[in-house]
């Protein structure tokens, strides 16, 4: 593993781990009208996908043992340059259904 790379997970981890405490006794429906909370997951989600943009360039390796890292990549992209078309619903899937995996591979390839 090079020296970076257990920065970019941790990152990761901390990301994820902010997402789960910001949604945390929240449905769908506080999700979407609240506008502070939308947005302090979607810039979450965007630290976790650069930290993987990162981790692909320093240390492909390690970026192939992480689940699904090309989608949540492709997914910091869409919420970055297709701020305006972003769909609240995909999101709060992502959150559902991906994040714990994400943060697993992260804290299991720190250890």
């Amino acid at each position: 593993m090079k020296d970076e790379t257990p920065a970019f997970l941790h990152d990761i981890i901390q990301a994820g781990l902010s997402i789960q405490e910001f949604v945390n006794g929240r449905t769908f429906e506080n999700y979407t009208s609240d506008s502070m909370l939308r947005s302090a997951v979607e810039r979450k989600f965007e630290i976790m996908g650069e930290a993987l943009n990162r981790i692909k360039r320093a240390d492909p390796d390690i970026l192939s043992k992480i689940r699904n890292q090309r989608e949540i990549i492709s997914f910091r992209n869409i919420l970055i340059h297709g701020y305006d078309n972003i769909d609240d619903q995909i999101v709060w899937s992502v959150m559902e259904e991906d994040l714990g995996n994400l943060i697993v591979d992260a804290e299991s390839l720190l250890k």
